[in-house]
């Protein structure tokens, strides 16, 4: 028979490994050997000239690989350090910068947007004529229900309308101050009321960029710097990447008439070499191992190796669904949260994902999909113009199935 002092000190045994988080599963190691396989076969096939592929967990990466090549015509690897434009994938980025705000009580997602731009005061919604009144066409001004609040910039709900035609040629050459673009955007009538429909939109995260400088004091850029990129240590991740990031930049490939995988030639293009201001809607450099870091401090709940860089409640806001039951994203089944898009019901090239699964993509056929209820992580960095649907394509669709199925519970 045990003692008493045994009995009392296998029962606090027990209590604590009660307590103690449950180990995670080793990931499957063959399994994870296919993620690069598949990729080289893409490769292969003339679909890509290479990848960058980065899958982990909260605690970690589990896996990192790169195959193929940046630079074709040079015979130039793609290498694990190799930087990419990943364009949309800016965009929680910046949603971010706003909820770090949020957390200091600087601001609300409930708040107006005229109340940090005064410029949206008053801002009028294009509504159609009555059939026959004046035209088939015509339309006229009326003042919205509700003006315009920083949620609906956030989940691309407000209406706003695309830069028109002679501000988007000065766009792209951005020549203008981010104050001055957010001024092109609050001059125009909404498209529709605020918060009734979804309509993906880079003028309304452009303006968000704009209300983090005018709260924080500061450039959106230099905000962005010190309180996110200089605390997850993400080095190589930039809006203005300097000779030596310039030489790591993987080119962009598209398909030509014959079916041929071909380069532009230039990593940096479209990309003005002066501008006034950097894009908040897509305008980012970044690499593997920087966004591992910020995936991880998503999984983390706003922490990352002991830095906090957001509460536990924004994290929670923005990755939750916000935009009811409107129809959302470039797949079915999405939701869309604060910056990030939302698996609402898997399905499709989600299948594999848990509902809650939450991220985004890039014009350039980049992905990250972050899935805290597997408690995983993929990222998928390419450079490839013109996929018929790039959160929908083949590459996103097989980096999820391989890495789900190597970390399964």
């Amino acid at each position: 028979m045990r003692s008493p002092r045994a009995l009392l000190l296998f029962a606090a045994l027990t209590f604590l490994t009660a307590l103690a988080p449950a180990q995670q599963p080793a990931p499957d190691a063959e399994k994870l050997k296919a993620i690069p396989a598949a990729m080289q076969k893409f490769v292969d096939d003339g679909d890509l000239s290479g990848a960058v592929t980065v899958v982990g967990r909260k605690d970690g990466v589990v896996t990192f690989d790169a195959v193929g090549q940046r630079d074709t015509a040079a015979q130039a690897p793609m290498t694990k350090d190799t930087l990419f434009r990943i364009a949309s994938m800016t965009k929680p980025i910046t949603a971010i910068g706003i909820m770090i705000l949020t957390d200091e009580g600087k601001l609300s997602p409930d708040d107006d947007v005229a109340k940090y731009l005064p410029e949206f005061t008053g801002q009028l919604l294009n509504a159609p004529l009555p059939k026959g009144s004046a035209g088939d066409a015509a339309v006229t001004l009326k003042k919205p229900k509700r003006a315009v609040k920083l949620r609906d910039l956030l989940t691309h709900t407000s209406g706003a309308a695309s830069y028109p035609k002679g501000v988007d040629d000065v766009y792209s050459k951005r020549n203008r101050t981010l104050a001055e673009t957010a001024l092109a955007t609050a001059l125009q009538p909404l498209m529709f009321e605020p918060g009734t429909q979804w309509s993906y939109s880079n003028s309304g995260i452009d303006a968000l960029g704009r209300v983090i400088e005018v709260v924080s004091g500061e450039s959106y850029e230099s905000f962005l710097q010190k309180r996110i990129f200089d605390p997850l240590g993400m080095k190589d991740t930039t809006f203005y990447p300097t000779k030596e990031q310039s030489g790591r930049l993987a080119l962009l490939y598209f398909k030509d008439k014959n079916n041929k995988l071909v380069s532009s030639g230039n990593a940096l293009i479209g990309l003005p070499a002066n501008p006034k201001h950097p894009i908040p809607a897509g305008g980012l450099v970044s690499c593997g191992a920087d966004l591992a870091n910020l995936y991880r401090m998503m999984l983390n709940k706003g922490e990352f190796n002991g830095t906090r860089i957001l509460s536990e409640k924004a994290v929670e806001e923005m990755t939750k669904v916000q935009t009811g039951d409107i129809k959302t994203g470039f797949v079915e089944g999405m939701g869309f949260g604060y910056g990030w898009a939302v698996v609402r019901e898997p399905k499709g090239v989600t299948a594999m994902l848990s509902a809650g699964t939450y991220g985004h993509g890039g014009a350039f056929g980049t992905q990250a999909w972050i899935d805290p209820k597997q408690d995983l992580f993929a990222v998928l960095l390419i450079q490839r113009i013109g996929l018929p649907n790039a959160d929908a394509s083949p590459m996103r669709e097989k980096l999820q199935e391989l890495a789900v199925g190597a970390l399964k519970k």
